[in-house]
């Protein structure tokens, strides 16, 4: 067989890794640097507000944040054609990159792991305390291997054809809103 031979993964001194003066104002800049909504709140009322209104408006939501009312435990069980029409997702963040405006979210946060990539409307909540500066640390504060799947979320889906024409939501969620609790 034609293998290389095994090499040593790379030690990585975190404490000389990139480093903000404030994490928050870091991570609002480069998400909202590529087509994503930053707010910061000081509690959920506001969130518990939007979902009850998307609801008594008709709105197809789901909601998985336990904290926001009552969870949408169905559509764990719902096909991609049943999803497909999901105005509104609410899915609870882990941790939060400011270099990269990314939010870690677990399978078990989203309940079916369409949700986040289906809806037309993406609203992430994370708190501010679990805002860090660089990927290095975000790999300290998660356990990839926890559940079967895990996904870091930048903005809105995002494509940029041929001739470099950016295009937000194309394949995905057309906005993406994260509330970071104080």
């Amino acid at each position: 067989m034609n293998q290389p031979e095994l090499a040593e993964l790379p030690v990585i001194d975190i404490a000389s890794t990139i480093r903000y003066e404030d994490s928050y104002t870091q991570f609002k800049t480069v998400l909202e640097s590529i087509g994503g909504k930053v707010e910061l709140i000081s509690d959920l009322t506001v969130l518990k507000e939007q979902l009850i209104s998307d609801r008594l408006n008709g709105k197809f939501v789901v909601n998985t944040i336990e904290t926001l009312g009552d969870v949408d435990e169905k559509a764990a069980f719902l096909s991609a054609f049943e999803l497909e029409k999901v105005e509104k997702g609410y899915v609870k963040g882990t941790v939060g990159v400011a270099e990269n405006g990314a939010v870690w979210i677990y399978e078990s946060q989203m309940i079916n792991r369409l949700v986040p990539f289906i809806c037309q409307h993406l609203i992430l909540v994370i708190e501010k305390k679990n805002i860090v500066d660089n990927l290095h640390q975000a790999y300290e504060k998660i356990d990839v291997s926890k559940e079967g799947f895990g996904v870091f979320i930048a903005g809105p889906s995002k494509t940029a054809d041929i001739e470099q024409s950016l295009v937000i939501g194309a394949h995905g969620a057309r906005s993406a809103t994260i509330y970071v609790i104080a």
